[in-house]
């Protein structure tokens, strides 16, 4: 597709092209494998190198400067080629380069050919946006990861053996995963993978993985949650696990879903009581899916000078898109966006709304958003309204059987027996606790049962729990609004 675009841009007669891509090595022999196509000559500049023609040698005189590079081009015998221009951005504010370029640009009007410069958002000086036009390069996709995997077996195997280990399905999630990484990044992680047990397996995921994480930590806008919690360490919740599960297959096979007619799932919203475990399924979501974490934090979008915040979260949604398929959790995102529509940021905190909520709707990335929220009232109304999400779900307190599990849980993750405990009773006085409530109660008898040298007992844990107020007792207005509210606009998550 990106060839035929660039075939018909030379034929229709740009004179400069810019091929929006931070991988100038692929776009490199993208242009080359046109050149060929096309039958005219191939040349590329590097501020190191100059102006070398492909398979000719050395350097053409007088050309690592980039206005003797275009000079070049102006007054050279040559009728028909494609000059390719590397990391040329840094140059682009002098105005003697700027006539240069424009003059180069002139002789294309009579040859076959066209300047095609390379690199991530240049911004080219308004002389030359009448002869030249944008191209976007794509990321690459699973078929370029493939043949990027295929040519490092063939290699690497020419050398000494190489087990392939992999079934079908865990191939498509690894080549899936590796989306968002330019192919000489993906080239150089499956290498390491391969070469450190010389074996291509399905444990290789996670090596994949790994490595998106050292993207994202460069950048500082996401973070990255590494994730061991499952569905199994969720009590109750039954109605969003089912849900949930019903889309697992989405990962796991990805294109015979689309074959299938289905979309990338967008995401969901969890409203509900604090502590009841909404956070908790973002983590568990991406553990069971396959799939990596990022956590989106609006405090780390925040910058005094003006524009720079839209900015930030503009290059925020880029790379999450970019990393994708991905989970993405914003937390408490009535927090983010309490303010739109007033005056106390000039308006940033509206713009960046109103962005967001064109990206829920329109995203094109594999991005499933798990948004959480606790108060309702700060969320701004059209920020629910159908398509934003596939659904809202209502996470209420646990009932007597959910409290059971998450004694359950907490008990055994801290390696106590809960055949020990008297959980019956445990779960009678703890009447509308939720499951962070609970679980502080079971670590303050921990400490108690610590400091009395001691083991934890079923009467340590009344006490704790008897000592406790929860919010259901503190907030118990508003926890009956959120309830009325959400009986006839929410799916119940339980």
């Amino acid at each position: 597709m990106v060839l035929r675009d660039l075939e018909l841009l030379i034929r229709a007669r740009y004179s400069i092209i810019f091929l929006d891509t931070a991988e100038e090595e692929r776009a490199e022999s993208l242009l080359k494998h046109l050149a060929d196509s096309l039958g005219i000559a191939f040349f590329t500049w590097t501020p190191t190198k100059g102006l070398r023609r492909s398979g000719g040698g050395d350097t053409i005189y007088g050309t690592v400067k980039p206005i003797g590079a275009f000079s070049h081009i102006e007054n050279s015998q040559l009728f028909s080629a494609i000059y390719h221009f590397q990391s040329l951005g840094p140059h682009l504010g002098d105005p003697l380069l700027t006539a240069a370029i424009k003059d180069a640009a002139q002789e294309f009007k009579q040859r076959t050919g066209a300047i095609v410069l390379t690199g991530a958002g240049l911004a080219l000086p308004e002389a030359l946006k009448p002869l030249s036009t944008t191209l976007k390069l794509p990321p690459p996709c699973p078929a370029d990861y493939r043949d990027t995997l295929a040519r490092i077996l063939r290699d690497l195997s020419a050398r000494k053996p190489v087990k392939v280990e992999i079934g079908a399905q865990d191939l498509n999630r690894l080549l899936n995963n590796l989306r968002g990484l330019t192919l000489l990044e993906a080239g150089k992680v499956l290498t390491k993978a391969i070469l450190e047990d010389g074996k291509l397996a399905a444990d290789d995921i996670q090596k994949v993985i790994e490595a998106k994480r050292a993207i994202v930590e460069r950048d500082g806008l996401l973070e990255y949650y590494p994730v061991q919690e499952t569905m199994d360490d969720i009590a109750d919740l039954a109605g969003l696990k089912d849900w949930l599960r019903k889309r697992a297959g989405f990962m796991k096979d990805p294109a015979r879903a689309a074959s299938f007619g289905l979309p990338f799932p967008k995401g969901v919203l969890l409203l509900g009581v604090q502590g009841c475990g909404k956070s908790l399924c973002a983590k568990a979501v991406a553990q069971e899916w396959g799939l990596p974490l990022l956590k989106l934090d609006p405090s780390n979008l925040y910058n005094k000078y003006l524009g720079e915040t839209e900015k930030n979260f503009q290059r925020a949604i880029r790379l999450a898109e970019q990393m994708a398929p991905l989970v993405l959790w914003i937390d408490e995102i009535e927090k983010a966006f309490a303010t739109a529509g007033g005056d106390a940021d000039a308006g940033v905190s509206q713009r960046i709304f109103g962005t967001f909520l064109s990206w829920l709707q329109d995203r094109k990335g594999d991005v499933f958003v798990v948004a959480t929220a606790n108060d309702l009232a700060r969320l701004p109304p059209e920020f629910i309204r159908k398509g934003r999400f596939d659904e809202i779900f209502f996470v209420d307190l646990p009932d007597a059987a959910a409290r059971k599990s998450v004694f359950e849980i907490h008990l055994r993750r801290r390696g106590l027996d809960p055949a020990g405990f008297a959980l019956e009773e445990l779960v009678a006085r703890s009447d509308g606790f939720s499951g962070s409530e609970i679980e502080q109660a079971i670590v303050s008898g921990l400490y108690s049962a610590f400091a009395a040298g001691a083991p934890l007992s079923s009467d340590l844990l009344k006490q704790e729990l008897a000592q406790t107020r929860p919010l259901s007792q503190t907030m118990a207005e508003k926890i009956a609004w959120l309830r009325e509210w959400a009986k006839e606009r929410t799916v119940s998550a339980g």
